[in-house]
């Protein structure tokens, strides 16, 4: 079984067919295998399987006869189908991996990986039905969730577990092509801690540079989901004769397409921000305070990973918080929200923000996940850099009053 999402489905592919006719049966669907395992899609294969079926059905009604021999135009169908073509196309993509990294971009056609070197960023892949590969040079928050793929693990963790030390050592030595990529994850950092990272410490740093780039990612209230670069410079792609672009939206999306959702088209949106935060952290337990960037980039003042997590969550907090002018930018020109004492400490948790302004854009009930702004602020109201290099992830859950690190207390009324 494979689970991604809110679902579970089985591992399906070309290898994992069962007989798909029985005497007055049809196997179709997630139950037919038809899921193509290397993009974890099979929606579409089940319609077209579905259809498939139906059409079987429907000719065995018209002939009163639901024998193996009748049901069989299921498979003559599907031996035609683009659903055969698709799964049989990507039938050793799980395969290939087996035998190492090369193997399996190999076998599944795909040579092009995300990383492009020249830029030192993460782009989306494009692959046409001819096999041929491309990156989509967007420069979006794609580029910027594989640094949000790590983990810290305690030095003692191969203690406790001596068995996962050799494992982990005979997966990586078969996979050397693999680890030349990545962190080493066998590495000792600050407390003999282990990292499990997508990025070494060089691609680390490129994709750091371009994200804290005020003309790019860094907005003036969290990370923007597209670069600020797009907006004087669209990306257009031309395909089948026709030209698709995108374009920076900091705020509402000018099409109907995806309902109108511009979420991944430029403004600040949250639930992609404290994945920021939480991955920083992680980096800063195994780097420590050796570990600095210039933050904003360009400006000359470098960073611990700690203290751009928490200048993150000073820009994402200044969206509720009043301004100088005592504006909270939440609430932008709504006179009624800023200036109404019935209104104005009514805040709105809005879907997401615009990426220049703060302002809030698309429904205003999302405390769910804009609620967890209120979960960064009080980390670093409660948390210090030393708690985080000594405790690990347990800092998280240790609260400290602010006069216990070295900050004035609230004055009292």
């Amino acid at each position: 079984m494979e689970t991604y999402g809110a679902k579970t489905v089985p591992l399906g592919g070309w290898f994992s067919m069962p007989k798909r006719v029985l005497p007055g049966a049809l196997i179709v669907g997630d139950s037919a295998a038809f899921l193509n395992a290397e993009r974890l899609k099979g929606i579409h294969l089940a319609i077209e399987g579905g259809m498939m079926a139906a059409k079987t059905i429907f000719e065995a009604l018209k002939a009163d006869a639901y024998t193996e021999a009748q049901l069989g135009l299921y498979d003559r169908l599907f031996q035609e189908s683009r659903a055969r073509e698709e799964l049989y196309g990507v039938r050793n993509f799980h395969q290939g991996f087996d035998h190492g990294l090369f193997a399996g971009m190999v076998n599944t056609g795909n040579d092009t990986s995300m990383w492009d070197e020249e830029d030192g960023f993460f782009y989306d892949v494009l692959r046409l039905p001819d096999g041929s590969s491309s990156r989509l040079k967007v420069r979006s928050m794609v580029g910027l969730l594989p640094l949000c793929a790590v983990t810290v693990f305690e030095g003692d963790v191969f203690k406790k577990y001596p068995e996962s030390r050799e494992r982990v050592r005979r997966f990586l030595a078969a996979r050397p092509e693999l680890t030349a990529a990545i962190q080493d994850p066998a590495l000792p950092g600050k407390g003999g801690r282990l990292l499990a990272s997508i990025l070494n410490e060089s691609r680390l740093r490129r994709v750091l540079a371009r994200m804290l780039d005020e003309a790019e990612f860094f907005g003036p209230h969290g990370i923007r989901a597209l670069s600020r670069y797009h907006a004087d410079n669209p990306y257009t792609f031309n395909a089948g004769g026709q030209e698709y672009r995108v374009d920076y939206l900091p705020g509402e999306s000018d099409s109907g397409m995806f309902g109108g959702n511009s979420n991944w088209r430029g403004p600040v949106w949250m639930p992609v921000n404290a994945l920021i935060i939480r991955a920083l952290l992680q980096y800063y337990t195994y780097y420590g305070d050796d570990f600095r960037v210039e933050c904003p980039t360009g400006s000359g003042r470098q960073m611990t990973l700690y203290q751009v997590a928490e200048e993150l969550t000073r820009r994402l907090a200044g969206l509720f918080l009043k301004d100088a002018q005592g504006r909270r930018p939440v609430h932008g020109d709504t006179r009624k929200f800023q200036d109404d004492p019935h209104w104005r400490d009514l805040i709105l948790f809005y879907e997401y923000f615009h990426g220049d302004t703060g302002l809030g854009v698309g429904a205003s009930h999302q405390t769910g996940w804009t609620g967890v702004v209120v979960r960064a602020m009080h980390l670093f109201a409660t948390t210090t850099p030393g708690q985080m290099l000594e405790l690990g992830k347990k800092a998280v859950i240790i609260e400290e009053a602010p006069s216990a690190r070295g900050r004035r207390p609230p004055a009292k009324p």
